[in-house]
């Protein structure tokens, strides 16, 4: 009796720690050009986001550097976001890289006014080289609001 309540119950423990990880939900990249990865990953009401350049909706980076390119990338990181229901307000890290660590000043100047609440915990580093040549790439962290009720 007492063998088979612990048979029991140690099935139920063994059964309880390999539940189904949560479903993933991948978000194809926007645009005219196929890319090798996913624009986003949604997973147990957060969602991450791939690195984003300052590409418009042609593909290509914007004239002018790291100001018109830092903004770019924060539009195109609010549009991702917002076409699965989120916003800035929802980011809680993000990582910069820069073509030029002597860019960063500019690079906050225009990154700053995107999050007029709170700042996300963030890193940034320097990169010996980004896609498209561009001069930043910003990935984020973003925990989804609750769905409606």
């Amino acid at each position: 009796m007492v063998r088979s309540v612990l048979v029991a119950l140690i099935a139920v423990l063994v059964g309880c720690t390999h539940a189904a990880p949560p479903a993933a939900r991948f978000v194809t990249m926007p645009g005219p050009i196929a890319r090798p990865f996913s624009a986003a990953v949604i997973v147990d009401g957060t969602i991450y986001l791939s690195g984003q350049i300052g590409v418009d909706s042609t593909g290509k980076v914007p004239p002018g550097g790291i100001v018109p390119e830092t903004k770019q990338a924060m539009e195109n990181i609010r549009a991702l976001l917002a076409a699965n229901g989120a916003s800035m307000d929802d980011v809680v890290k993000c990582t910069v890289m820069l073509a030029d660590m002597q860019e960063w000043g500019a690079m906050n100047g225009v990154y700053s006014t995107f999050f007029p609440t709170h700042f996300p915990a963030r890193s940034a580093f320097g990169a010996s080289g980004l896609a498209l040549n561009a001069r930043v790439e910003i990935e984020c962290i973003a925990k989804l609001p609750p769905p409606p009720r």
